[in-house]
């Protein structure tokens, strides 16, 4: 059953602890109400509480039936509800950013508050091993590194938990019609306007009828393999990292510049990519061409040149140390 194969995924992962408020995001879709179902199911045997966050992007006409879905599904089963309107399209626009990015912009930034203002634990979304070999084939397209094979992680920074990422979207569907769920399905999907729903309509079934029926699995397994490499490589980072520390304040890291030049090329660009998170709380917008300038600014080793890969962050190698300084414009 596939609420057994939740559970498993929970344990394995030490997704949800005993006693955790869960806020749950539910679009009223078939992997959403699913979850929903299934962490409601195993509510009093884990001992958590739940909460259900859903937000109208005002895009389709029938996201306020999807609303409504929703706040009755909480009725019937006595789930505290929370919604949000926001037009996505409009903020999309002023941000000069696509619609789905904002839209997850959004979800994110209103979940976040109703778990600040309800001392909640955790935020689980219903990410699933379809969307996972999705993610991964679109980190390949866009020309990501190694890291883009990962796919989507079980649980990130602690918070952010997949509890049916384990799960296919076949079984998802299969355990709704069992359970006489109706969840509401959003035309837009079959629409192939984004990147996404191309690589879900379009280039998925084509893999699978041309080359490899079973490709969800292939790159579940390649994404699980990624996942671990990564991991290692992330403690020998941090390890390394601790071992050439000099100083870490809030605005400034100084690393022993000899000891990283003797690093291999993969680690130092892990160096680089760890401090610059550490000290900005993100490395988005750090490209490959940006880390390969900081390896060949160390490596040259000239006094008092530095670089800035963005407007917040100044990288500057002196007197055999290498500073990662936020700038003033941060």
């Amino acid at each position: 059953m596939l609420k057994e194969k939740v559970l498993q995924t929970i344990k394995k992962y030490n997704l949800i602890k005993k006693g955790e408020k869960i806020v749950v995001g539910v679009s009223g879709g078939p992997d959403s109400i699913c979850l929903i179902n299934i962490l409601n199911e195993i509510k009093q045997q884990e001992k958590i509480d739940l909460i259900v966050c859903h937000i109208n992007h005002l895009i389709r006409e029938e996201a306020g039936e999807d609303e409504r879905f929703v706040q009755e599904y909480c009725k019937e089963k006595q789930i505290p509800f929370f919604t949000k309107h926001v037009e996505v399209e409009k903020i999309a626009k002023t941000r000069k950013i696509g619609t789905e990015e904002a839209g997850r912009e959004e979800r994110y930034k209103f979940f976040n508050e109703i778990l600040e203002k309800n001392n909640a634990n955790k935020i689980a979304t219903a990410h699933t091993k379809n969307d996972n070999s999705e993610t991964v084939l679109m980190n390949i397209i866009r020309g990501s590194g190694t890291s883009g094979l990962k796919g989507i992680t079980p649980i990130r920074d602690e918070k952010y938990i997949k509890p049916l990422i384990e799960c296919t979207r076949e079984e998802i569907e299969r355990y709704c019609e069992e359970k006489k769920l109706n969840p509401r399905y959003d035309k837009t999907n079959n629409e192939n306007i984004y990147t996404r729903n191309k690589v879900r309509n379009i280039l998925i079934p084509l893999i699978k009828e041309e080359f490899n029926p079973n490709i969800i699995e292939t790159i579940d397994r390649l994404s699980d393999l990624a996942k671990k490499e990564n991991e290692y490589l992330e403690e020998m980072t941090i390890k390394i990292y601790q071992e050439n520390l000099i100083k870490e304040e809030k605005q400034e890291i100084i690393l022993k510049l000899k000891e990283f030049n003797k690093q291999n090329e993969i680690i130092k660009g892990k160096i680089i990519l760890y401090a610059i998170k550490k000290i900005l709380g993100t490395n988005n917008g750090i490209s490959k061409v940006h880390i390969d300038d900081i390896i060949k600014l160390c490596k040259n080793n000239i006094g008092n040149k530095y670089l800035t890969p963005n407007k917040n962050i100044k990288i500057l190698v002196n007197k055999g140390k290498m500073y990662f300084f936020v700038t003033q414009n941060s």
